[in-house]
């Protein structure tokens, strides 16, 4: 059985906690939207026809595959995830980069374009815009945090 994603939607969330960077890493989760599901990461290939979609809400307890990004910290870190997408110019689909890092969420565009730069020398294809979803924070003293960033596919053919 092949599954291949026909639509998929981008999210991203941040979140501290006093607890625990898992209890952060769930928040964030609850503030992209994907909180309720058992997140399943795959790789980066975006299938042919994929549609872009506005978020929608999946079954409690869904098998959801997503390329994710995250990143933890904590005590007054700068931390940021984020995906990069785009699209072949030729139409054969598209791919997605993710990454995560101790800073800004300009240093990660700055990152996240060249993988994306590299992803079209090395399949000598050329891409079209590359759109960016990104989170980042400035974590409170004593306290953990976490971004996330991912992209999500939501239905099949």
């Amino acid at each position: 059985m092949q599954l291949t994603p026909s639509k998929f939607f981008v999210t991203s969330g941040r979140a501290t906690s006093q607890v625990s960077d898992l209890n952060a890493f769930d928040i964030a989760l609850l503030k992209a939207r994907i909180s309720e599901q058992n997140l399943v990461a795959v790789s980066s290939v975006i299938p042919v026809d994929a549609q872009l979609i506005d978020i929608c809400e999946l079954p409690m307890g869904a098998v959801t595959h997503c390329v994710l990004s995250q990143m933890r910290g904590r005590d007054g870190e700068s931390i940021a995830a984020g995906i990069a997408y785009t699209f072949r110019q030729d139409g054969k689909g598209g791919y997605v980069a993710e990454g995560h890092l101790h800073g800004s969420a300009e240093s990660l565009k700055t990152e996240l374009g060249r993988k994306m730069k590299e992803m079209s020398r090395i399949r000598n294809v050329e891409f079209g815009e590359i759109h960016y979803v990104t989170a980042d924070l400035m974590i409170p003293a004593d306290e953990f945090g976490c971004c996330v960033a991912a992209l999500v596919f939501a239905d099949y053919r």
